[in-house]
């Protein structure tokens, strides 16, 4: 699918200001994940299974991949922004450059993960990215997302986009994807946030034809 110029500016900007805000980013979000981002994290890697391959889209300074790993899975790190990428690579870990707009993002994995990273992707893109996820996940995958309460959208150096709790579920039950959990938190600057857990359904199976006569 061909992406609107519009779009790709949009991201690009976004990510060329994060290249320059990534060091600052770290300093600001600390190093371990809200406790509703865990319980979500932690029924994920639950369904992944041990050694369950997740897909972390976004990763940033990698504070989530290291709780899910310490769940015992195995996490592919990847950012769109180069920075956030050698700010983990300093400390040993290895991740991907990823744009979930414009790439591919492989699989089928266990359990995909994108916590504060799809707001920044344009209201009009977001039923192709959350349509990329459910594809990329197996049977009985899971997703867990964290998206910013709201109607509303921003421009500047960061395009972001607010989405109402039911709204945002709704797309991703549009994308082939069940919603499970969700919880609410008041996060920075006094902003809401929504953290959904959703499942991609197995196939229903067919009842065995009859051999009576």
């Amino acid at each position: 699918m061909t992406v609107p110029a519009k779009t790709l500016a949009q991201s690009r900007q976004t990510i060329e200001s994060y290249e320059d805000y990534a060091v600052r980013y770290d300093e600001i979000v600390g190093h371990i994940p809200h406790p509703n981002d865990q319980a979500a994290l932690e029924r994920a890697a639950a369904i992944a299974g041990p050694g369950g391959h997740v897909l972390e889209i976004g990763s940033g300074p990698g504070r989530d991949a290291d709780f899910l790993e310490g769940l015992g899975v195995k996490v592919r790190r990847t950012d769109a922004t180069r920075r956030f990428l050698e700010l983990q690579a300093a400390r040993g870990k290895a991740g991907d450059l990823l744009d979930v707009i414009t790439g591919e993002l492989g699989g089928p994995y266990d359990a995909v993960v994108a916590l504060a990273v799809l707001i920044h992707v344009p209201r009009g893109q977001i039923d192709e990215v959350l349509g990329k996820i459910a594809h990329s996940l197996r049977p009985g995958g899971a997703f867990v997302v964290s998206m910013r309460e709201g109607d509303g959208e921003t421009g500047g150096r960061y395009h972001t986009v607010d989405w109402r709790s039911d709204a945002f579920a709704a797309r991703m039950e549009a994308a082939g994807m069940e919603v499970v959990s969700h919880s609410f938190r008041i996060g920075r600057k006094e902003r809401g946030w929504n953290t959904f857990l959703a499942v991609k359904p197995q196939p229903r199976t067919l009842p065995a034809a009859s051999s009576a006569p």
